[in-house]
């Protein structure tokens, strides 16, 4: 399985964008997916994760209430809706497909990742 992530770039303190990761190759619709991040010199952290009929979501503190995490299962894509960024945002945004169907906030509960997409918030 392969994720292309596409969507990253600047944005203003407040503003918003629209983090897309589609998959290919051997791609399951059976498994959930999730969004993790990595700040210059941070650890690599827990975003949102939508289980694989996409009715059920997770979601870190930081970002409750402002971000959302959504799936297409006919387009083998999930997406990662971010509203009312702030400069903590900043990171590379990775997207992943987990090894099961529910979701999980755990890094090593995933099993394939993309490459990275860069978001900065400018403050």
């Amino acid at each position: 399985v392969q994720l292309q992530a596409s969507g990253g770039g600047l944005v203003q303190a407040g503003g918003s964008l629209r983090l897309s990761c589609a998959a290919s190759g051997r791609t399951s619709s059976n498994n959930a997916v999730g969004w993790f991040r990595q700040a210059p010199g941070k650890e690599r952290e827990f975003v949102a994760s939508i289980n694989w009929r996409g009715d059920s979501t997770s979601y870190a503190d930081s970002v409750k209430g402002r971000f959302t995490i959504s799936r297409d299962n006919a387009k083998n894509t999930m997406y990662l809706q971010m509203n009312k960024m702030t400069h903590e945002d900043t990171a590379v945004y990775y997207c992943a497909v987990a090894l099961g169907a529910a979701t999980t906030t755990q890094s090593s509960r995933y099993r394939y990742w993309g490459q990275g997409t860069q978001v900065t918030v400018s403050s």
